[in-house]
């Protein structure tokens, strides 16, 4: 499957390629423009976690990972070779949705290789003042999400759900990044948004929002930030077996607790399933 459209925050155009790789390979971006240089998606390679999450190797960056992850992740997609032909995939409409919809289109190739799990042990735990993220034992990939944003149409969300693939394209593929108004310039001189619009982004006002079309869901920006979530443990290398609680979280914390998990090999085990 190809796509092509614009970095959200370095605005550059780029295209991006997904073929099916080897049983254990994992996803593995591979720079097209720089001789097909490969940056595996795994937590010994994040580089950035500030309003997005990047990838380096050996010097070489890649952002914006996290909704192609995401929707990989969610849908069971384990081996994939993503070649991309600039530093950060594109943002499309702002959501996991037209990836779903190409991956839909090309179909799922199925490995003869039994799927690898990460099931969580015990429970770890990250905190930074009145923000957390932990993650416990489970008997399935479930996910609680608290967002808290002081607006009138965010307010205080939560969102609880098991991650299916099912679950995972109705209500969460199509949530789309966001971002308000007032804070537009300030990121902009950060370097940031280059290439966001109304076509790849919610943009609350003081009192609503500059998309015509409004919001998809009345807990949106609560259902994107779950997205993130799941994109960013998808840099755990393996489908987790767990239960997660993600409150006021964002990539910084969810890569810190990935990090956490991976440091304590008595938090985990590898089984295999299916």
């Amino acid at each position: 499957m190809t796509a092509s459209g614009v970095g959200l925050h370095s605005g550059v155009q780029v295209s991006i390629r997904l073929t099916p790789s080897v049983a254990g390979k994992g996803v593995v971006f591979v720079r097209t423009d720089l001789d097909g240089f490969e940056i595996p998606a795994s937590w010994q390679h994040v580089a950035k976690v500030s309003y997005a999450t990047s990838l380096m190797r050996q010097g070489v960056l890649l952002s914006t990972t996290e909704h192609l992850l995401s929707v990989l992740r969610a849908l069971g997609i384990d081996n994939v070779r993503v070649e991309i032909d600039n530093l950060e995939v594109p943002i499309l409409d702002g959501s996991a949705r037209p990836f779903a919809e190409l991956l839909a289109r090309a179909g799922v190739k199925r490995q003869r290789r039994r799927r690898r799990y990460m099931r969580i042990l015990k429970h770890v735990d990250v905190r930074d003042g009145n923000k957390r993220i932990s993650i416990e034992p489970g008997d399935a990939f479930e996910v609680v999400c608290e967002t808290l944003y002081p607006h009138p149409l965010v307010g205080a969300q939560r969102l609880e759900m098991a991650v299916t693939p099912e679950a995972y394209l109705a209500g969460i593929a199509p949530a789309r990044t966001f971002g308000f108004e007032r804070d537009l310039d300030a990121m902009r001189d950060l370097g940031l948004i280059r290439g966001a619009t109304l076509d790849s982004a919610v943009c609350f006002t003081d009192n609503g929002v500059l998309n015509e079309q409004g919001l998809r869901f009345p807990d949106e920006p609560c259902r994107h930030k779950l997205l993130d979530l799941i994109g960013d443990l998808a840099l755990l290398g393996h489908a987790v077996i767990g239960r997660v609680v993600a409150e006021r979280a964002g990539h910084a914390m969810h890569v810190a607790v990935v990090d956490r998990i991976v440091n304590d090999p008595g938090s985990y085990e590898i089984v295999t399933k299916g």
